[in-house]
């Protein structure tokens, strides 16, 4: 079993966590600062998949390799064990990561000029990948109540009007650590399939959710209407993997997978490399013990950020998340504008968060914490944070 009170030393290591502040932030040193802003974790990787990338290595060819029924059937037994998703192993179709995918999905099922529709506040790449690609984007901005979102379906309507060819929907949602209810994903499901929209459901948060909890795949909810969702899931964020780069779309309806081929095919995409696909295999079938005792760790971080912010600081208001390792931080009651409290996080108390705006104009006024790190890291950071803000 991991040890997640070690304190890893990072730096050096190509992280861009920890080695790519200074271009992030426009500082000329951030040797001072403590990163907590990019979404993954400081904890070492699970020692099964350690192990597995050992063995793929005691092997020393490193041809070609593809992706084994073996690698879908650790995918689908952990989908139907945890999400109770029954899925089938030709329905996956592997991709090196789900922004990645996305990109696909937005370039082989819609047009320049096409409308996408993301609620907002949310992950960056919902909005620079599809403008990038020349497809419009429109936001259906979700109802905040003391830093907990919903969405208001009449407005979410309003925008299914505007030519909305794809609905990307973030489930559970970031920044906002949402976990939607089966009720909600049934309303998007119902207005996306009376305007014939189709649904990308990123779900890579999806095992990353804590106690009172549900996880809901929104494909489970869809009989008649699953053709229309295609559902990106990956083990980068629940097993801290993202340099590993694996990830896959499920989709039920054979007629997008073979139009997702196609596209896979017009850009040269290989399937995953052998590292990859002995990762992966080896996180969903043997990571639930390291899992299990993360959400422990997360859960705890969390509560003590949240009680020692707060009490130290009023003006700030914090909700719980539902799931992710994010803490979605509330601080218009201090006055302070986003570039000020930039400021004085990385100038006075050298740390890095992520600023609202980030995720959206809907994210101003509030900062985004990750704090999937040893409890006395976090400690630091939170002491990092109170100095900031102190007179």
């Amino acid at each position: 079993m991991n040890n997640f009170e070690q304190v890893i030393e990072r730096r050096k290591s190509r992280s861009v966590k920890w080695d790519r502040m200074e271009m992030i932030y426009g500082i000329e040193d951030a040797s001072d600062i403590l990163p907590m802003w990019i979404a993954d974790m400081d904890f070492a990787a699970p020692e099964v998949v350690i192990d597995a990338l050992k063995e793929r290595l005691d092997h020393p060819v490193f041809g070609y390799s593809y992706i084994c029924e073996g690698c879908k059937d650790a995918v689908s037994t952990w989908l139907a064990e945890r999400h109770a998703w029954e899925t089938k192993n030709e329905w996956m179709l592997f991709h090196h990561g789900v922004v990645p995918a996305i990109a696909s999905v937005v370039e082989t099922f819609t047009n320049p000029g096409d409308g996408i529709l993301v609620t907002s506040p949310v992950y960056p790449p919902f909005f620079q990948v599809p403008k990038r690609q020349g497809r419009n984007m429109v936001e259906c901005i979700m109802k905040e109540d003391n830093g907990v979102y919903s969405i208001d379906f009449e407005e979410f309507e309003k925008c299914l009007q505007q030519n909305v060819k794809l609905f990307i929907l973030c489930n559970p949602h970031n920044p906002g650590g949402i976990v939607w209810t089966a009720s909600e994903l049934k309303e998007m499901l119902r207005l996306c399939t009376k305007y014939d929209v189709l649904i990308l459901s990123d779900e890579i948060h999806a095992d990353l959710v804590f106690s009172g909890h549900k996880h809901i795949p929104l494909a489970t909810l869809a009989d008649e209407e699953a053709g229309r969702i295609i559902t990106c899931v990956a083990p980068t964020k629940s097993f801290n993997l993202a340099g590993i780069q694996a990830a896959l779309m499920i989709a039920t309806d054979e007629g997008v997978r073979e139009k997702l081929t196609l596209n896979a095919m017009a850009h040269g995409q290989m399937d995953l490399s052998s590292f990859a696909a002995a990762a992966l295999t080896a996180a969903y079938k043997d990571g639930g013990p390291w899992l299990a005792q993360l959400l422990e760790t997360v859960s705890t971080n969390m509560d003590y950020a949240i009680h020692e912010l707060t009490a130290a600081i009023p003006a700030l208001k914090i909700a719980k998340p539902h799931g992710t390792y994010l803490l979605w931080i509330d601080y218009r009651g201090t006055g302070f504008t986003e570039s000020e409290i930039m400021d004085k996080l990385l100038n006075k108390g050298k740390l890095a968060l992520d600023p609202g705006t980030k995720y959206g104009e809907a994210g101003r006024g509030f900062l985004r914490m990750n704090v999937a790190t040893p409890l006395s890291v976090v400690q630091d950071g939170v002491n990092r944070f109170i100095t900031a803000l102190s007179e």
